[in-house]
């Protein structure tokens, strides 16, 4: 039986394009400095597909390409509790979604462009799961109402 791994579009078959910040190119640059790409081959879309040779950024020790399940136990979680997080369900990489796309509408990010950015056909959907409250929400919402009332925040009326 041959590898369970296939390279494919990720789900809802289609690419994403997101801005890459600076800062996340500065860290994918010494990245790649300190772990070159490899190139590895596996089947493209289903087991004994046509093969497939990418050059990847994320690989295992040994220059394979890794699983999620391998991902996670292997690398994922051992930085969690380095970082002195447990790892658990609410930890795990999806939590990262949950803190880039609230990150993002909090600083002012249209919901039609996250939408995009995450792949998701509906801004709805986008909204209905990722917005959580942010630290600064309710700060923000007394500074706008403090605005179109002309006071500021210790009540005193603004010219």
């Amino acid at each position: 039986m041959g590898s369970r791994l296939v390279y494919a579009l990720p789900k809802g078959r289609k690419t994403r394009d997101i801005p890459l910040p600076g800062s996340v190119g500065v860290a994918l640059t010494r990245h790649l400095e300190e772990f070159p790409p490899v190139p590895v081959t596996l089947p493209w879309e289903v087991p004994g597909g046509p093969a497939t040779t990418v050059n990847l950024v994320v690989h295992g020790r040994t220059n394979v390409a890794m699983d999620r399940h391998t991902f996670n136990r292997g690398y994922w979680h051992s930085a969690l509790t380095a970082a002195g997080i447990q790892p658990t369900r609410a930890t795990g990489m999806h939590a990262l979604r949950h803190f880039y796309a609230p990150l993002l509408l909090d600083a002012g990010e249209s919901v039609k462009a996250l939408s995009e950015y995450l792949g998701h056909a509906d801004p709805g959907f986008t909204l209905r799961t990722y917005t959580h409250l942010m630290p600064t929400s309710e700060d923000r919402t007394r500074r706008a109402v403090d605005k179109v009332f002309g006071s500021t925040p210790d009540g005193l009326a603004t010219a």
